[in-house]
């Protein structure tokens, strides 16, 4: 208990008057009642875990913006924390890593995601990816607003929000507007092996999937040459989401001739955020930003927002 309350203060200070608390925090579905919800008495609360701090039980979907500072490159990103749908750690994969992205000139912005959870939704495996493809959908529509331009809006997902980004990249909806243009996927889940069906029964369905829903989750069968670019990060000795979910999806994507570039680190493990200079993982922001330069610009849609569909 002392030591919850130690980091929970180390952290506070941490952050200090520049953190979350200063940016631009939008109610992602602003008045209107969030597609899949149903009434409960959750609260959110922040608590340990994983030696850093995450935000639990979250209910109230928020989008927290960093617009770019300096020379912007023209890209903008939604920022997927992980967590395993159970949590989301939203400060070391969240707004530390936003932070750092608008100081390399490109907007992103935090999405605080409703975790999937039967008491609060109707479907709780369609409740992650709606409140994404809102997020973009919001970020196109505002951008000036929350003041910067983009011309090209992506996804960068960690771990479990490595694995909603990728979900969002491959299943495309007919609407541009909720689809990203680009992906970066830092170790993130890429395939539906027996260990990661467990995994999605347990905290995104909390259920046995259909036929149809494992089809669906197949996410590397669902790769083609519309599936957007990818940019992909790993460490060979991660021993939580192993390296192949990274390299199978580059393959995928070079199978179609679609762009990606792929980062592996000899040493990291899971779960370093930002990365670390004793073991080089603190070079992937830095790749990824002139990723992003490089990246060619996309055609912006600007039709009007449209309900989100069932995938299924």
């Amino acid at each position: 208990m002392k030591y919850r309350v130690f980091l929970l203060l180390v952290l506070a200070v941490l952050i200090g008057p520049g953190g979350a608390s200063a940016q631009l925090v939008i109610p992602l579905w602003g008045e209107s009642e969030p597609p899949y919800h149903k009434p409960n008495d959750l609260e959110e609360y922040e608590d340990v875990c994983w030696l850093a701090v995450c935000a639990y039980q979250v209910v109230n979907p928020t989008l927290t913006i960093y617009p770019p500072q300096g020379e912007a490159n023209g890209a903008a990103v939604v920022v997927l924390p992980g967590g395993g749908y159970e949590v989301e750690a939203v400060y070391h994969e969240g707004y530390e890593i936003a932070e750092a992205l608008s100081r390399l000139g490109t907007a992103a912005a935090v999405l605080k995601y409703r975790l999937p959870n039967p008491e609060t939704s109707t479907q709780p495996e369609l409740v992650p990816s709606a409140d994404v493809r809102q997020a973009l959908s919001l970020l196109r529509e505002r951008q000036q607003e929350f003041g910067f331009t983009a011309d090209r809006f992506g996804v960068l997902g960690f771990s479990a929000g490595g694995h909603l980004a990728a979900q969002v990249s491959v299943h495309a909806e007919p609407q541009n507007r909720f689809n990203p243009d680009f992906s970066v996927l830092v170790y993130g889940v890429s395939q539906l092996n027996d260990e990661n069906r467990k995994w999605l029964e347990k905290t995104l369905y909390h259920r046995a999937m259909t036929a149809e829903e494992v089809a669906y989750q197949t996410l590397l069968d669902h790769v083609d040459a519309s599936t957007p670019p990818a940019f992909l990060v790993h460490a060979w000795d991660d021993e939580t989401c192993h390296y192949r979910e990274s390299t199978l999806y580059a393959e995928a994507l070079n199978r179609f001739g679609v762009d990606n570039e792929l980062h592996l680190f000899a040493h990291g493990g899971h779960g370093f955020g930002s990365g670390r200079a004793s073991d080089g993982t603190d070079q992937w922001l830095e790749l990824a930003a002139q990723w992003l330069r490089r990246l060619p610009r996309a055609d912006s849609e600007s039709s009007l927002v449209q309900p989100i569909r069932n995938p299924l």
